[in-house]
């Protein structure tokens, strides 16, 4: 049995699971199989597991989605550990790992610097799982792949987790549900579908890319390594693309003086802060490392209209200087745009058409078409607050959308909050708190989000808690 198959083909542990601690993990990518490896190696005393997932496979949500051998992690091997204390828990694995060792060679005694396929990571995480599960036989575990509908409090202070035709009780409940993804190429309209069958038998020559991160380069150039040498548009809403690492970890540095309070004198200092870091010798992202390290605090201290300010007009640019890509892929980024062979350009995308794609261009009030012969859609979705899952939170009053409705607020050990105040045994890991915590949907902030929540998750319920 492969890693990826685990719990699609794991028969559910669930003798005597009555009698435990009964906690449900809604969402089975990276945030919710870390948060059932943190309990699992946190909480000493037995409990019950209840994994609830539509899909009957494993996608790795936002991180290990479409694990393909050409798409590689922004962090290094170094951050990636999922084991708490452990930082050399990724490198020992890969050490271990004759076949990526052999592969690799040139990187021994140590990865730490290195970056690697997801699908790697992946196989890293699952392992570590299905270690962490058989080392405690008396956790039970059980899955389900119906949809959570929604989430009730009952009045013994226990949750009611509604699915269609069924109804589970559990004492604590993690939201791990993160991020949701495109769905690849886009879809045309029933009746221009003929045309596109059509048009299909000629070879693509114009393929469109719709998005900004770093899942775009990773389709551009998977798209070239497999052969393809028509243009290529990257239709980007803000028109900004990842930056580079530097070639080894920048050390975290940052002035010690006191931020300013308003987002205008912050982005100057931040930018002073970058230029004499470049002056040093030490590169704009050492800087930028130390600016991370400050960023909790500093976006707390902002005024909500300054918030609103900084996600209009700077978010795009600190995502893109925050999710960078090894300088290999950014050199290859950049010689297909010197070259004119990738085009980035900036505007909305609108509906999917036989002939190609309805873009409203920046500074234009009217869309127009894009021809093209393929349009990928490689954009992240936010958190779907509509969903009937977080209507259900909001309606019976246990959780609200954050400030800027990005997600819902959350503290930094995954309570989730109303009005300032927890809502006792109910957490939310990941990127559904993006909008409280900045940087929470990269893996080093998910992977101490989720111990400190199973820390806390033990404490509350009397169960003794380790840590490892």
């Amino acid at each position: 049995m492969t890693v990826h198959g685990l719990f699609a083909k794991m028969a559910p542990r669930d003798t005597g699971a009555a009698a435990k601690p009964h906690i449900a993990i809604i969402g089975r990518g990276f945030s919710g199989v870390m948060m059932a490896i943190a309990l699992m190696k946190s909480v000493r005393t037995a409990f019950h597991v209840h994994l609830f997932d539509p899909q009957p496979a494993i996608s790795g949500g936002q991180v290990l989605a479409a694990a393909l051998s050409g798409e590689i992690l922004n962090s290094r091997v170094r951050d990636l550990s999922v084991a708490a204390g452990q930082a050399e828990d990724f490198n020992d694995w890969l050490l271990a790992n004759d076949e990526f060792r052999s592969a690799v060679s040139a990187a021994i005694p140590g990865f730490q610097q290195i970056f690697v396929p997801k699908s790697i990571f992946s196989d890293y995480v699952y392992q570590r799982f299905s270690e962490a599960l058989t080392r405690r036989p008396d956790i039970s575990m059980q899955l389900s792949c119906q949809a959570v509908l929604g989430l009730r409090k009952q009045g013994n202070g226990r949750f009611a987790v509604l699915q269609e035709g069924a109804t589970v009780e559990c004492d604590a409940v993690v939201l791990a549900t993160g991020f949701g993804l495109r769905q690849g190429e886009m879809q045309v309209a029933e009746e221009e579908k003929p045309l596109v069958r059509a048009r299909r038998l000629v070879v693509p020559r114009h393929t469109v890319l719709l998005g900004s991160g770093v899942r775009v380069v990773d389709r551009l150039l998977q798209l070239r390594d497999n052969g393809f040498a028509g243009e290529i548009t990257i239709v980007s809403r803000h028109g900004f693309l990842p930056q580079p690492h530097t070639r080894l970890a920048a050390a975290p540095t940052f002035p010690v003086e006191p931020m300013p309070t308003r987002l205008g004198d912050i982005v100057r200092f931040v930018r002073q802060a970058c230029e004499e870091a470049e002056a040093a010798g030490l590169g704009w992202q050492a800087a930028m490392n130390g600016l991370r390290r400050r960023a909790r605090s500093l976006w707390q201290a902002l005024p909500q209209e300054e918030k609103h300010r900084f996600n209009r007009h700077l978010r795009s640019i600190y995502d893109s200087h925050r999710n960078r890509l090894p300088a290999p892929l950014y050199l290859r980024l950049r010689q297909e745009l010197t070259d004119g062979r990738t085009v980035l350009r900036k505007g909305w995308a609108g509906r999917r058409r036989a002939e190609g794609l309805m873009v409203r261009w920046a500074g234009e009030s009217q869309e127009t078409l894009l021809a093209a012969d393929q349009v990928i859609d490689c954009r992240c979705s936010a958190p779907d607050l509509g969903a009937s899952l977080m209507q259900s939170l909001f309606a019976g009053g246990l959780a609200e959308p954050d400030e800027l409705g990005l997600g819902i607020a959350v503290s930094p050990a995954g309570e989730v909050l109303v009005g300032g105040q927890r809502t006792r045994n109910l957490y939310a890991i990941g990127p559904l708190g993006v909008g409280s915590l900045p940087d929470i949907d990269l893996v080093p902030e998910i992977v101490t989000q989720s111990y400190a929540a199973a820390r806390l998750i033990a404490t509350r319920h009397r169960l003794t808690h380790k840590t490892g």
